[in-house]
């Protein structure tokens, strides 16, 4: 393993979008040498974009300048990765591959790499503050040591959480993955209701927002359990109990639960049309 003088691997990403950005400013502000990171990304502007910001060194192709590292970072568009694992993975070596893409499993990975190191991760868009959740299956092959560098390398962009089956992303991806479009969804209709009851949408978003902020916060502190905090706020007859029963007999509980469950299928669809295509 080439370990960096900070004690950090060498890492190459293979696409450097919005997650991968992520990904390298946590890195560099965790301490990670900027030196130490490869970035392969044929997009001239977004390229130069990475020079700037973070002053690794990026390729449009890569090729032998690969050679060095120890953990490929797949971050390109699912429907790209072909292309890319043609031009790049002969050149990787025995890197641990730890994708980040959406929608294709490990055995595609290993077919299009020949590797069998293989760990994925379903991270969220919060990942872009810090604030993020990743989910990780790593394949038979990682040691124990991969599966502790493919954590260290998530987490500076949030939490991190290993499952045992590759199945459990699928669920993952629309849980979590998709789940800050639910809070953002949810948070639309509660200001349209500020402004629907004359509050302006300043003071709607503001009230929305601090709402659900303090409400996680709680949540993520207090030993008593969702429903118990819920029913804390739910007096027989009061507003809560109002609206909280409105919301029943419209059905948004089971409204929200097929509809993650529609994700989770799509997200398995995805991924079994991306194997058929490998």
């Amino acid at each position: 393993m080439h370990i960096h003088k900070e004690g950090w691997p060498r890492v190459a990403f293979i696409g450097g979008g919005n997650m991968a950005s992520a990904i390298i400013g946590g890195l560099i502000a965790a301490g990670h040498s900027p030196e130490s990171l490869l970035v392969i990304e044929p997009h001239v502007p977004q390229s130069l974009r990475l020079r700037q910001r973070f002053g690794v060194q990026v390729d449009a192709v890569g090729g032998t300048l690969l050679g060095s590292a120890d953990v490929a970072i797949w971050a390109v568009k699912p429907q790209a990765f072909d292309q890319a694992a043609a031009t790049c993975a002969p050149f990787l070596g025995d890197a641990l591959h730890l994708s980040i893409m959406a929608g294709i499993r490990s055995d595609a990975i290993t077919l299009a790499t020949g590797s069998e190191k293989v760990v994925r991760a379903m991270p969220n868009t919060p990942a872009i503050i810090g604030e993020g959740i990743a989910g990780l299956y790593a394949c038979a092959a990682v040691t124990d040591e991969g599966r502790s560098m493919a954590e260290a390398l998530l987490a500076p962009t949030g939490e991190t959480l290993f499952v045992p089956r590759e199945a459990d992303l699928d669920a993952i991806t629309a849980l979590s993955g998709s789940g800050p479009a639910y809070v953002f969804y949810f948070l639309e209709a509660m200001v349209q209701a500020a402004v629907e009851m004359g509050l302006d949408v300043e003071k709607g978003h503001r009230l929305a927002m601090s709402t659900f902020k303090g409400a996680t916060a709680l949540a993520l502190i207090s030993d008593q359990s969702l429903e118990a905090l819920r029913n804390q706020v739910t007096s027989k007859g009061g507003t809560t109990h109002a609206a909280l029963a409105a919301m029943e007999s419209s059905g948004v509980k089971a409204a929200i639960v097929a509809a993650i469950r529609t994700a989770q299928a799509r997200a398995c669809e995805l991924s079994n049309i991306h194997g058929r295509q490998s």
